[in-house]
């Protein structure tokens, strides 16, 4: 295994390391320094991923490796893996939105929300790392041997799996469970979810990578939520509203995993079906085992028994609002039945629509080889 295809996956794991420690950095002390650990583990994404492409585009120009220059693709007079190019540009990006980010806090002071403009940029930058990474293992797993293409496809399902994590951050925000019983929540979850697993599961030809990415996705926000609160945090800004005495972990994550695992079952029993009849039929599966298993979840994630260390019900950061309804666990209030009805056809609506997205995009990345 080619040591720039570990280091392309040990960018993905660092970002993503560092991006959930950074969120609980800023509910648990604040922002105290740029400097912070979490901020270079976020940061040496974009440094190694600079480092195994830039190998491979310099190498593949300059150098006289007949097997890189055969898959290669030729940008602005260099050549390269495509992969290769895709993390570069998100690499750069990354680097870039450093010092933006540091302006920004200087500027504005703590962030309130993680959809700020820097990180944005952050955020383009990081998956264009991961999709890039993602397409680079995918060249050398079409073009690998049988016996070498088991390895290349699970550390293609780990970067599949990381990539849903990345989009799933960004919906943090939106997904608390205080909104898990209205339509808008899951609206919120269709505009990412049905993409990843249908363009990964197409892209690999595997018949449980729907499941695996969600298990990836899954196993991952467990991890960092029962190891977070492991470390002790004493906020560093105020006003402190609620008592906090030690890392603030991510919320549960959400049950995925079994709708990942419905969909792989209708897709091997449907190969034949026309895609948009597949799409529409996926979509419904999709929404409707999504909301048989996330809304009593999320009612128990509301009841006492889930305050203990394995749900995590029990943390909030320091500016939670000790009189609001996410620390009183009560659910916002459900949307008026004409809000309710449009939110959950433009959910469907748009599981379709990406559904069909993923599996175009599946197809085409599936015959990448360069």
């Amino acid at each position: 295994m080619p040591w720039y295809v570990w280091c392309s996956v040990a960018a993905v794991t660092s970002a993503m390391i560092g991006i959930h420690w950074d969120i609980s950095w800023h509910r648990s002390i604040g922002r105290d320094t740029f400097w912070t650990p979490a901020h270079l583990a976020i940061h040496l994404c974009g440094v190694l991923a600079g480092i195994a492409c830039g190998y491979l585009i310099l190498a593949t120009t300059f150098g006289h490796d007949s097997f890189l220059r055969q898959a290669s693709v030729r940008i602005w007079g260099f050549r390269g893996p495509l992969g290769a190019f895709i993390a570069a540009w998100g690499g750069i990006a990354m680097l870039t939105s450093a010092p933006l980010d540091n302006w920004w806090h200087n500027a504005y002071g703590l962030d309130v929300k993680i959809l700020s403009p820097p990180h944005m940029v952050l955020a383009a930058g990081i998956i264009a790392v991961h999709v890039g990474a993602l397409i680079l293992i995918l060249g050398y797993m079409n073009r690998a041997a049988a016996g070498e293409r088991g390895r290349l496809l699970a550390l293609f399902l780990y970067v599949g799996g990381m990539i849903l994590v990345c989009l799933m951050v960004l919906e943090m925000e939106l997904t608390a469970r205080v909104v898990m019983h209205n339509a808008y929540f899951y609206r919120v979850v269709a505009t990412a979810v049905p993409l990843v697993l249908a363009g990964v599961a197409r892209a690999s030809k595997y018949k449980w990578a729907a499941t695996a990415v969600a298990g990836v996705y899954t196993a991952f926000v467990l991890l960092i939520g029962w190891i977070l609160p492991l470390f002790p945090a004493e906020p560093k800004l105020g006003p402190v509203l609620y008592p906090t005495t030690q890392f603030t972990p991510p919320e549960f994550p959400l049950l995925l995993i079994v709708p990942a695992f419905a969909l792989d079952l209708l897709w091997q029993r449907t190969a034949r079906w026309g895609a948009w009849k597949q799409s529409l039929v996926s979509a419904g599966v999709f929404l409707s085992t999504f909301v048989a298993v996330q809304w009593p979840l999320a009612d128990f994630l509301m009841s006492p028994a889930a305050r203990n260390w394995f749900f995590g019900a029990m943390y909030f950061g320091y500016n939670t609002n000790p009189l609001g309804r996410y620390a009183l666990y009560q659910f916002a209030p459900p949307e008026a039945a004409a809000d309710f009805w449009r939110e959950a056809v433009l959910a469907f609506v748009l599981s379709v629509l990406l559904i069909r997205l993923g599996l175009a995009s599946g197809d085409r990345l599936g015959r990448i080889r360069r």
